[in-house]
């Protein structure tokens, strides 16, 4: 798949690469931006229990220490 890309991209290697960086940080902008925000809420990691006194997450989702 990367060869693909980089077989298609217009230049020389120095723009290519300068190319590859920008669409690496424009796929990084977009999933913290827009696909992280939607998935957590379907993710389990607002669920947890610790029992050896350290520490027990609320209905809120908040920690507190006991």
């Amino acid at each position: 798949m990367y060869g693909w890309i980089w077989r298609h991209l217009p230049g020389n290697a120095w723009v290519r690469a300068s190319i590859s960086l920008v669409l690496a940080l424009v796929v990084v902008y977009l999933l913290f931006q827009y696909i992280f925000p939607w998935a957590e809420p379907l993710l389990p990691f607002n669920e947890v229990t610790v029992d050896n006194g350290m520490a027990v997450v609320r209905e809120t989702g908040t920690a507190a220490v006991r």
